[in-house]
């Protein structure tokens, strides 16, 4: 007799999106779909069993902020950082990418681009993934149709700050970094056609539209530039304060307004306004859903920028873009993300090992540190830790982990644990707390600014399409990660 479950997970409290409480239950699992959600399902039914042990069950995460290849190859960092982010409960992994330096390390068409890409990402994703993709050069803008139709690709990322200023600082050469022609410039005007080539894209695709927005990273380069020679030249500052006067809030502030503009004018209704890291970062982002309230604005915010401050002992292992900033916006993010004014929390992972970090003969300057570090591991326990501390609902937590990026990124079937979702879920105790070592992570980075923090909330159990791609204490294989070509939708 054929079972009518593949696999039954027992006794688990399920916690689902706009609900208002966790429910005991049971939840079967069929082809790699959830099928069922009762209480006390027959164990007959299924041809395997596993017992829930009373954990929480949250839809499996959608970070939707990493950065897989920037700074090792991609297929060998596509193995270990996804393992790192089934460690965390991940199963969706949506990475940012673009032609330049760093990542494939070429310019051109990205027709060339993206087949290249996919094949070294192929069979080397422990989850599934999907790319966010970058226009940088004024050919890449006539390409956004393309990108949708050809490749399942639906957002586009601007880097406001690259105007004028490179990865880690200025910039001698823009054009040698994002490897463009001599006559190319990646500025306001270039952010304004991206813009208006997305709002065509969703005249001419409004079956996709709600799916298809652009994100921005908000700091300018002009700001950055001037208050990093200011804060250079005073020398009373450094390490991460430094960092982070030499890049200030309202360098924010002015692109939100700037990006908000935009928008307005080119009608793009849909976007994104990425790892906001300040209060006035996020009163900005506020005041422009007041001025311009037809357009769809998103906020994120970052596990680390929730988790660490400025002062905290990691130093130039902390450096980021745009940085960490002092407790007192870190409690303002925390403000924001309890109101409601924050749409979704992402890792934004992004492995760059010890000896590209910071420069051996100077480990503790902060000017020639590399930006960037990993977290997804760390994604979930870090806001179940911090926002159970702080009365957060488990309920809310999967909007912010799961659902809401579900939704806006066109991974309609991801997001939620409902009968016909993929069967992405996870399981967390809770009560178990631990130490952070970056030596029990799969991530090759070697290190972790969130070293010797106790979390609460370890995940046990990390389940992808019905398949356990991490048991508690190993990720298992093979590597079943799937390419997300969007929008996907639920069966």
């Amino acid at each position: 007799m054929t079972q009518p479950l593949d696999l039954l997970v027992r006794n688990v409290r399920v916690v689902r999106p706009h609900r208002s409480a966790v429910d005991l239950l049971d939840v079967g699992i069929k082809d790699g779909r959830f099928a069922r959600l009762a209480p006390d399902i027959c164990p007959d039914e299924a041809a395997e069993v596993m017992d829930g042990k009373n954990r929480l069950a949250f839809p499996g995460l959608v970070d939707a902020h990493m950065h897989v290849g920037i700074y090792r190859p991609m297929a060998d960092d596509a193995v270990s950082e996804s393992k790192a982010a089934a460690m965390g409960g991940v199963t969706a992994s949506l990475t940012y990418t673009r032609t330049g330096q760093y990542y494939l390390n070429r310019g051109g068409p990205y027709r060339e681009f993206m087949p290249e890409l996919l094949r070294l990402a192929q069979g080397n994703y422990w989850v599934d993934y999907g790319f966010h993709v970058a226009p940088i050069e004024a050919g890449h803008v006539d390409e956004m149709d393309a990108l949708l139709t050809d490749w399942g690709v639906p957002s586009f990322k601007i880097f406001m700050f690259y105007g004028g200023y490179g990865l880690h600082g200025k910039s001698d050469s823009q054009n040698r970094f994002l490897m463009i022609g001599p006559e190319e410039r990646y500025d306001i005007a270039h952010f304004e056609f991206i813009m208006r080539a997305a709002r065509r894209m969703m005249e001419r695709h409004p079956e996709h539209a709600d799916r298809i927005s652009v994100s921005l990273h908000c700091e300018l380069a002009d700001i950055l530039n001037a208050y990093t020679k200011i804060v250079e030249r005073e020398g009373r500052l450094d390490g991460l304060r430094a960092y982070s006067a030499a890049r200030p809030p309202h360098s924010e502030g002015l692109a939100i307004w700037i990006a908000s503009y935009l928008a307005y004018e080119t009608n793009c209704v849909n976007i994104n306004l990425l790892h906001l890291s300040s209060k006035k970062a996020i009163d900005a982002a506020l005041m422009m859903q007041d001025t311009f309230p037809h357009i769809s604005f998103k906020r994120e915010v970052t596990v680390g920028h929730l988790l660490l401050d400025a002062d905290c002992a990691c130093g130039v292992l902390a450096k980021v873009n745009p940085p960490i900033r002092p407790r007192a916006d870190v409690e303002a993010l925390w403000e924001a993300v309890l109101d409601r004014d924050v749409d979704w929390i992402v890792s934004d992972h992004a492995c760059c090992d010890a000896e590209q970090k910071y420069s051996a003969k100077f480990p503790r300057n902060i000017w020639l540190a590399k930006s960037g570090f990993g977290g997804t591991e760390y994604l979930l326990s870090g806001v179940l830790s911090e926002g159970s501390k702080r009365g957060m609902s488990y309920n809310h937590m999967a909007e912010l982990l799961c659902w809401n990026p579900a939704q806006r990124y066109g991974l309609g079937s991801k997001g939620d644990i409902a009968p016909g979702y993929d069967a992405d879920l996870v399981l967390v105790d809770p009560q178990e707390s631990f130490v952070v070592r970056a030596a029990e992570s799969a991530s090759r980075q070697g290190y972790t600014p969130f070293e010797g923090m106790e979390l609460s909330g370890r995940v046990k159990t990390t389940i992808l399409r019905g398949q356990v791609i991490y048991d508690g204490a190993n990720v298992v294989g093979p590597a079943r990660g799937q390419y997300l070509r969007r929008p996907t939708k639920a069966a």
